[in-house]
């Protein structure tokens, strides 16, 4: 399943979109909620890999708005908890991730996203 912890690592990689090529929009969405054990320790140290902007965007997107648009400086058990759900709990199911500049589609099927490219799209 996609989560946004992955999301949040994905870019565009068609031949010559070197720019503006993360984060890949989401679109035409389907979520599932799935509970996970709460690990405050691995959230505490993922968070620097994180993007938070496109984190908190594409949260945004699927309809989630318990993420601040700005990465607060400190971390409380509630913000922890919020992060927790957005990175492991929602798994989009079906729907496209979209490049914002090339626009090259990137389908989610049954959970699983298709990066692959054509061979033209190859560089």
């Amino acid at each position: 399943m996609v989560r946004l912890i992955t999301h949040n690592l994905l870019a565009c990689h068609v031949k010559g979109c070197t720019s503006n090529n993360f984060p890949l929009a989401l679109k035409d969405v389907q979520v599932e909620l799935r509970e996970a054990e709460f690990n405050p320790e691995f959230i505490t140290n993922i968070l620097p890999r994180l993007e938070w902007h496109a984190l908190a965007d594409a949260a945004r997107q699927v309809g989630d708005t318990s993420l601040p648009p700005e990465q607060p400086e400190m971390m409380d058990d509630d913000l922890l908890r919020n992060l927790h759900h957005v990175l492991l709990e929602i798994h989009i199911v079906e729907g496209a991730m979209i490049c914002p500049n090339c626009k090259h589609i990137y389908p989610i099927l049954n959970g699983i996203p298709n990066m692959l490219l054509a061979e033209h799209e190859i560089g």
